[in-house]
């Protein structure tokens, strides 16, 4: 079993330039540097859509069942403060 838990990322390439009779400038390498990344980039995976926001009625029933105060931070960890507008 994989101690990840399903939170695995691939591995980022490992590029190695080897060494040829006629070294690059430093221009070059810089060109190669940004060509290598903007693939890196481009062939990324897309991040993950934000979860959806709790319902302010659906906070407050939560508060009202574990008898907290919900002027009070989350113990939960509500990302929005009472209060606020979804986003």
């Amino acid at each position: 079993m994989s101690p990840c838990n399903g939170k695995q990322s691939p591995r980022r390439p490992r590029i190695e330039l080897a060494a040829t009779v006629a070294s690059a400038t430093p221009e070059e390498a810089a060109a190669i540097a940004a060509a290598i990344e903007g693939f890196l980039r481009d062939t990324a995976p897309a991040p993950a859509p934000p979860r959806p926001s709790i319902s302010p009625w659906a906070r407050a029933a939560r508060f009202e069942a574990a008898g907290l105060d919900p002027a009070g931070p989350a113990p939960w960890g509500d990302p929005e403060p009472w209060g606020q507008a979804p986003r």
